[in-house]
């Protein structure tokens, strides 16, 4: 059973042992200890490569996805296991006074990092940002990289991405500005399926309707920062 994900703390990542850990890592390996699914591999791949992934059965499952209309033209998702605002990664202090999109936009001058084919560049466009301020990039890294450097002002993702890459990289003097949910409604996440494996999906679907919101899920996933609050979002 093959799971692909990205590095992208606190959702995948490799420990300070050379262990891949994170909640949707771990909640994966519950799902599949449920169905009895020994054989459990992951797979790390980039973000633009995760549901041509499950087209082409380098594997079955995907971390966590937001599952837009577009993807659902060539991927089926489980029942959402995390609903998260979206933050911008800045420098430390937040130079230039960014609260959101909006404020990206208003600064004609102002470079934005995203990643290919994410769902923040989509937002980004919507709420005004110009096609000639966003720089697109492959990895988490070398978005987070550009910021830290001064080639781009601002890197749009989810904000517990950001805030959990920042906890592991104290050196990089980066800070994180959380876009309002005034602004911008907190989307939900689910796993990501192809679309002629409605089996897996359907088991998958039946061990998360229990366990979203058990006490084990929400220790689960407070060792990665989620709070009750976040958990009630997606809890049966």
């Amino acid at each position: 059973m093959k799971f692909a994900y990205l590095i992208e703390p606190p959702f995948n990542y490799v420990d300070t042992n050379g262990d891949v850990t994170g909640c949707d890592v771990e909640l994966a390996r519950h799902v599949f200890q449920e169905l009895e699914i020994s054989d459990f591999e992951l797979v790390e791949t980039e973000f633009a490569e995760l549901l041509p992934g499950l087209d082409d059965g380098r594997w079955r499952m995907t971390t966590g996805l937001f599952a837009t209309d577009e993807r659902r033209q060539t991927a089926q998702f489980s029942r959402p296991i995390w609903a998260l605002p979206d933050g911008l990664l800045v420098r430390d202090g937040n130079p230039l006074d960014f609260t959101g999109y909006r404020s990206l936009a208003s600064n004609s001058d102002a470079r934005l990092a995203v990643i290919r084919d994410q769902f923040q560049h989509r937002s980004a466009v919507e709420f005004g940002v110009s096609d000639q301020q966003i720089a697109v990039f492959e990895t988490y890294t070398e978005a987070a990289k550009a910021v830290r450097d001064g080639a781009i002002d601002a890197y749009a993702s989810v904000g517990r991405a950001h805030s959990g890459f920042i906890e592991q990289h104290t050196d990089w003097k980066l800070d994180l500005v959380l876009v309002s949910t005034k602004e911008k409604p907190p989307a939900f996440g689910s796993f990501a399926f192809s679309l002629d494996d409605t089996s897996l999906l359907n088991d998958v679907d039946a061990v998360l309707s229990k366990f979203l919101g058990s006490d084990t899920h929400r220790q689960m996933v407070a060792a990665f920062g989620f709070s009750n609050a976040e958990v009630d979002l997606v809890a049966v």
